[in-house]
């Protein structure tokens, strides 16, 4: 799915001191269908701020975003992203299967693809042997892992990860750069 920014930016309001923050500044860019875009810098340099507003999740103040030719408060266009925020949260009474299971209903995926989609994405993270397991005794990096899979299960065409190394350790590093290189050989946009 390509993805468009045109000319947008967004500002803030401090509430202390009422001062205004240029949080993105004129960003103009395109990332093709099937292509991997890094967004690296110095924190408070807008990164999340991006993310958030591709997602719909915050407006931005001027210019155009587009996905697929569309604007992304569009539910067809929402439905084939996938996202892992910088710091997510899952009820952590839930198990990776219940999270994954609940992702991919909301997700309307039809029900005989859930098993299969879930069983391939915990073994492919490493994550079979604590699949009934409550997130709540996961680690923070295995936790990482079961947020990667809540972000792909419905196959999305559009993968927005957010810090997707934290807390991870060098095999788990490894294993999300080699998914990450599988998901642009299926023409995934990431």
């Amino acid at each position: 799915m390509e993805v468009r920014f045109k000319d947008v930016n967004k500002f803030f309001v401090t509430s202390f001191l009422r001062k205004k923050v240029h949080a993105v500044a004129d960003l103009s860019l395109t990332v093709q269908t099937g292509e991997i875009l890094g967004i690296v810098g110095p924190n408070g340099a807008g990164k999340s701020t991006l993310l958030k507003i591709l997602l719909g999740f915050i407006r931005h103040d001027a210019g155009t975003i587009s996905i697929a030719g569309q604007p992304p408060s569009n539910p067809t266009v929402r439905t084939r992203m996938g996202y892992l925020p910088e710091n997510p949260y899952y009820y952590d009474h839930l198990s990776a299967e219940d999270l994954m299971t609940f992702s991919a209903k909301t997700a309307g995926m039809p029900g005989d693809q859930i098993r299969p989609n879930i069983d391939r994405l915990l073994e492919l993270l490493n994550l079979t042997h604590a699949r009934k397991r409550k997130l709540r005794t996961y680690s923070k990096g295995m936790t990482q892992r079961a947020g990667i899979c809540f972000a792909l299960i419905h196959d999305p065409d559009l993968i927005i990860f957010d810090e997707p190394m934290s807390g991870l350790d060098p095999l788990g590093r490894k294993l999300v750069v080699d998914l990450v290189l599988d998901l642009k050989k299926q023409g995934k946009t990431i």
